[in-house]
């Protein structure tokens, strides 16, 4: 069975970016890898749902309470499980592009206190307990600063969920910034995550070469350590 990495961070953060990074340097080490990017929008039930969600069709952010959104990123992956358990038994490395850890951050970030630790809770037992769904070896989280993320977002192409420069998360600073921070909490708590600058100490946006290479690192570890001696 393949070492399963997510690559994770607020929108804009670059993980798309550098899934294919990762994906394209392990291949050129002579690994197997493949890759999957979730939402799947266009391909499953759940992730048309989340297309229309994102698009205020449900309401605006505050308006869906986050259990119930919860519920369509968890369907999503539910929907394509067995796609990445073809993909798990056929590879050496598979890479995602957002996983569970976005359903943490994103609908923890909505509440405060016991509340927060509940709906983690609950959306972790769904996801792995109730769907079965894989956990990954290594969450990577991309922290980058909620302002340079939504500069980021307005340069990006067309999507095929909306027709907007930026979505219904995307659109919203203060709930970015709120991600953000809670996907920090996450990483600082949890021993299989790790943190990656997207910025460095001066405030610049490092080059995609360079946290590609903190990333590769990083993964080569886990693989070397599964492995074993020689």
């Amino acid at each position: 069975m393949a070492i399963l990495i997510a690559i994770e961070g607020i929108d804009g953060a670059g993980k798309g970016t550098q899934a294919g990074q990762l994906v394209q340097g392990l291949r050129q080490l002579g690994y197997r890898v493949d890759s999957l990017q979730f939402p799947r929008y266009g391909a499953t039930t759940f992730g048309q749902a989340i297309g229309d969600f994102l698009n205020g069709r449900f309401g605006a952010l505050n308006e869906v309470h986050p259990q119930l959104a919860a519920v369509l990123y968890a369907g999503d992956r539910y929907e394509s499980r067995e796609l990445l358990l073809q993909l798990l038994q056929n590879n050496d490395v598979v890479v995602l592009d957002r996983y569970v850890g976005s359903n943490l951050a994103h609908q923890a970030s909505k509440l405060a206190g016991e509340a927060r630790a509940t709906l983690i809770d609950w959306i972790e037992r769904v996801e792995f307990g109730v769907f079965q769904l894989p956990r990954p070896d290594l969450t990577i989280l991309i922290d980058m600063s909620s302002e340079m993320s939504r500069e980021l977002v307005s340069r990006k192409g067309t999507r095929d969920y909306t027709d907007r420069e930026a979505d219904l998360q995307e659109a919203d600073l203060p709930y970015l910034e709120k991600v953000r921070r809670c996907y920090l909490a996450l990483s600082h708590s949890r021993l299989d995550w790790r943190t990656v600058h997207g910025l460095a100490d001066d405030g610049s946006l490092r080059t995609i070469e360079q946290i590609a290479a903190d990333i590769r690192g990083l993964v080569l570890q886990l693989v070397n350590a599964a492995a074993g001696p020689v």
